[in-house]
């Protein structure tokens, strides 16, 4: 598989999640006006931050008034799941030079990773080092463009959306289309059994704390059915 075949299959791997990333990101776009963020800010946001559950995040703390060093903070816990993904490619891209270890950990993303995982995995030895990181490049690549494009609609028809329009259901069904799909085993179905139910008992925890323990809640029961089944 050369370069370009490869941009190509982590391209089309994540057009797929795009359908439920687009709505999403409009309502970031409208959320962010609704905060008292200017456009030129919430735009921004989606091209530094790029992570839209920790982006809703901070418009709501903005809107809210919350001190400076909270809302970093707040944001920071809700990003600490992209060190996962990051342990999880990275004998993908150790041989990869510091400039593209830096566009790629930019560019990983919840959907852009479970678009190219399946396909990192399933390479062989020499694909890995030759063109991984391109496939992860195309997920990462197409998800990013995606989103600039949602937002700039959520900005631009910004207050013209009525609050009560009930789009936010894009988020849990972009997140059940990205997992869904990867649980395969019974140690993942546990995993993954044990993190919901935890993140819906500890939701009323301040600042989506109860998101970081219940990943880790489902983590270690993923890992302990992971060692009793060797």
């Amino acid at each position: 598989m050369n370069r370009l075949q490869a941009f190509s299959l982590g391209l089309r791997s994540v057009m797929p999640l795009l359908l439920g990333v687009a709505p999403f990101g409009v309502i970031y776009g409208v959320v962010a006006l609704q905060s008292g963020i200017p456009p030129l800010a919430a735009m921004a946001m989606s091209s530094i931050v790029f992570a839209g559950s920790a982006q809703f995040l901070l418009a709501q703390l903005v809107g809210a008034g919350a001190p400076l060093l909270l809302t970093a903070g707040a944001v920071g816990l809700v990003n600490l799941r992209h060190a996962l993904y990051s342990a999880s490619v990275a004998p993908v891209l150790a041989h990869l030079p510091r400039r593209w270890k830096l566009l790629l950990a930019y560019l990983l993303t919840d959907e852009a990773y479970a678009a190219a995982i399946p396909h990192l995995l399933a390479a062989a030895p020499p694909s890995r080092s030759s063109a991984g990181h391109w496939i992860l490049f195309g997920s990462g690549f197409g998800l990013w463009a995606g989103w600039q494009v949602a937002t700039l609609a959520g900005v631009l028809i910004g207050a013209q959306l009525p609050s009560n329009l009930g789009l936010d259901f894009a988020l849990p069904l972009t997140f059940i289309a990205i997992v869904v799909p990867m649980v395969d085993s019974r140690a993942l179905f546990a995993a993954a059994l044990v993190a919901g139910a935890a993140a819906v008992a500890l939701a009323a925890l301040p600042y989506k704390v109860g998101l970081f323990i219940a990943a880790l809640a489902g983590l270690v029961v993923g890992a302990a059915l992971t060692r009793t089944a060797k």
